[in-house]
């Protein structure tokens, strides 16, 4: 019961409009497909009228994504994979919400029984854009262990650093990173369990791929409380040390609605791509939640490095409606020829985690006919601001407040400059839109 009202709250959100997110998407037509919103008729009534309820008991595996499955097998949902990975060298896999749930959970069951990880572990993850990320992800949810994700950029000293200040229980990563690992393993007390992903065996650690070969896909989720601490993010560390920031099941699960039906717009229809790197916070907003919450496809492409000719062709080859990436992507982007490329399905542009310049958003229009919709928030939040479709977009605007924050841009009078006073940005309301805590 707690399911079906979850997935109601989630998709429904209490807008006045209540629009389901079952059956046709409304046509597009060239002139308005980059302006028309899919899950809500304008900025004011969405803003007004949003509330999300928050049940005592939640967790985003079984109340979201194992909800997804039994509309998948029931034929209410459209015939999109949940998940589809590529990685430009041929290989490819797509997963159903079905498959994805037997996945995580065999992944969840080497979690409990292969590492006896208790619910309230903490599990650093450290790996590219490969499949097992994001089972790692779920698998975590399911039983209830605290995901970190780490980006594979972190040096030896980074990771001893989290590894000590998070008081991990395990760590999960590729043959890369494995030998910075155990080079400061015998420094890290709470450290007992190590998995990599790997074709090959490595002294000490538990090889993934080969593990799922065996492991059983039944397996009970955890009924975890809303509040509950669900993953930890380490900041930039752009002053000082970085520091984590703590989200419980609700505060990304169900608080990053905001971002999947607002700002995403997304429905089950549509596959979404980010680019973002898998350590950032900004990944979970894009590449799990948001589109989960909404049944959409996630896509991701294994680029070992950025090329702005890769993209375009994935973003002309696959029917990718969503895409979601930096301003200096885009920047990149346009400074190719891009006559040669034809986005059918592309049919809505966002980015966040840098200003963008209206001379990007303006080359980009000239050459795909579709704006690029700014958003705004924190490893600590979830969408703070943005430019949603149906808005006019201000050059140079991050738009208005999202429905989860009431937003004033404040001045501070003994700091004010000559017709440039210094401003900041004041925040406020309740979770689950923001962190659980800060170490």
């Amino acid at each position: 019961m707690l399911a079906c009202v979850t997935m109601k709250m989630l998709h429904h959100a209490k807008c006045c409009q209540r629009l389901t997110i079952f059956g046709s998407v409304r046509a597009l037509h060239k002139d308005n497909r980059r302006a028309t919103p899919q899950n809500f008729s304008n900025y004011e009534s969405m803003k007004q009228d949003f509330k999300l309820e928050i049940p005592e008991y939640f967790n985003f595996a079984k109340d979201v994504l194992d909800q997804w499955t039994n509309m998948e097998k029931a034929g209410k949902k459209p015939s999109n994979p949940a998940f589809w990975w590529i990685n430009g060298k041929g290989e490819e896999v797509r997963w159903s919400f079905e498959e994805l749930g037997s996945l995580s959970r065999k992944f969840a069951n080497i979690l409990s029984e292969a590492c006896s990880l208790q619910r309230g572990d903490r599990v650093i993850l450290i790996l590219p854009r490969v499949p097992e990320w994001w089972l790692a992800n779920v698998a975590c949810l399911r039983t209830g262990t605290v995901l970190i994700p780490g980006t594979t950029q972190l040096t030896q000293k980074d990771i001893l650093y989290r590894l000590q200040s998070s008081k991990a229980n395990c760590i999960i990563t590729n043959d890369v990173l494995a030998p910075a690992v155990d080079a400061i393993a015998p420094k890290c007390e709470n450290l007992h369990s190590k998995l990599i992903v790997s074709e090959n065996s490595r002294e000490g650690w538990g090889n993934i791929k080969e593990m799922m070969k065996c492991a059983s896909d039944s397996h009970t989720c955890v009924k975890t409380k809303h509040n509950e601490i669900m993953a930890m993010f380490f900041t930039s560390g752009t002053s000082g040390y970085p520091k984590m920031t703590a989200h419980t099941h609700s505060s990304f699960g169900l608080g990053l609605s905001v971002n999947g039906r607002f700002w995403l717009d997304l429905t089950p229809s549509d596959v979404m791509w980010n680019t973002s790197d898998t350590g950032w916070a900004k990944s979970a907003w894009s590449s799990v939640f948001s589109p989960w919450i909404q049944g959409a496809c996630v896509f991701a492409h294994h680029l070992p490095r950025f090329e702005p000719t890769s993209v375009l062709q994935t973003l002309s080859k696959y029917p990718i409606t969503v895409f979601c990436s930096a301003a200096t992507v885009y920047r990149m982007l346009v400074q190719n020829d891009m006559a040669s490329y034809k986005f059918k399905s592309l049919k809505h542009c966002v980015s966040a985690g840098e200003p963008i310049t209206p001379d990007v958003t303006g080359k980009w229009r000239n050459k795909t006919g579709l704006d690029i919709y700014e958003g705004y928030g924190q490893t600590e939040t979830v969408l703070i601001c943005g430019n949603f479709k149906g808005m006019k977009i201000k050059p140079g605007s991050m738009g208005k407040p999202s429905p989860a924050f009431d937003v004033k841009v404040c001045t501070s009078p003994s700091r004010r400059m000559l017709n440039n006073p210094i401003c900041t940005l004041s925040t406020y309301r309740l979770p689950p839109y923001k962190l659980s805590s800060l170490w």
